[in-house]
């Protein structure tokens, strides 16, 4: 991995060396990336590489068995509790589903970070959470409960909840996933919107084609079968020049020939 003056770029986060695994079974290793600040990084592979498990590592909610994520100078896993916390609030997540409170209003899930976190009374949380449904496009569905609005907005108040804090860094399980292709172009379109908004930067796990190539600034390919890393760089860029065949074969949604006779096609999650 190139140090951040290698790449004339600053780091918000890195991963080095990681080692990923439950039990005895070996998720991923030598896995190693660096996220820019403002930009969006994807995470690809097929379905079981470890996608998803490598976001858990990097949001705190799974230790690594080797290696290290620094978010700026602090590694994380070797840290305080206090320092965790600290660097916790520096980053949003929306998870696969949203994971939005049902008996909850979207302006009072919303508002539930900044309930927790801040010193902010009620009326500054009000207006809060306007301008960050606002942001998403959900300005005056404040009243309402995820039961009453489609996938698409409760992807987008997923979002708003997870930008409730302001945060550096935003971490996206298959944002996408579920959605028609209309309301994830939708929803691709305000990812960038936020990201050139805000500066913020993005990591995104996806299978969908058309979102990686669309929003995706540099990435990482998890390998099911030899439980690495076989490629880095933007998804377009990895198209274009890599030429290994699990690759390719993900990217052009073809099948792949497998050491013997038969085709085994690459499924996705």
């Amino acid at each position: 991995m190139q140090s951040a003056s290698e790449a004339g770029a600053e780091w918000i986060c890195q991963v080095e060396g990681l080692r990923m695994s439950f039990e005895r079974r070996l998720i991923q290793t030598h896995v190693s990336f660096g996220v820019r600040r403002g930009e969006i990084f994807t995470i690809m592979g097929p379905s079981g590489c470890g996608k998803s498990t490598l976001l858990r590592h990097m949001i705190g909610l799974l230790r690594p068995k080797l290696g290290c994520i620094r978010f700026g100078d602090l590694d994380y896993w070797n840290a305080t509790a206090e320092q965790q916390d600290a660097v916790r609030r520096r980053f949003g997540v929306l998870f696969q589903g949203s994971a939005l409170f049902s008996a909850m209003t979207l302006s009072e899930n919303v508002a539930l970070p900044l309930q927790l976190y801040t010193e902010a009374n009620a009326v500054e949380r009000r207006a809060l959470v306007r301008y960050k449904l606002g942001l998403v496009g959900l300005r005056g569905y404040e009243e309402y409960y995820p039961s009453e609005i489609s996938g698409g907005m409760r992807k987008r108040a997923g979002l708003a909840r997870a930008l409730a804090l302001d945060p550096e860094l935003l971490f996206l399980d298959e944002p996408s996933a579920g959605l028609d292709p209309v309301s994830s172009r939708r929803l691709d379109d305000l990812i960038l919107q936020l990201r050139d908004g805000t500066g913020a930067s993005f990591v995104v796990v996806s299978h969908e084609l058309a979102s990686l190539f669309a929003i995706g600034d540099d990435g990482i390919f998890l390998d099911a079968d030899s439980k690495r890393p076989i490629a880095h760089g933007s998804p377009k860029d990895m198209l274009a020049h890599c030429d290994h065949p699990t690759v390719q074969a993900f990217l052009r949604r073809e099948a792949v020939k497998d050491a013997g006779t038969h085709d085994a096609v690459v499924h996705h999650e």
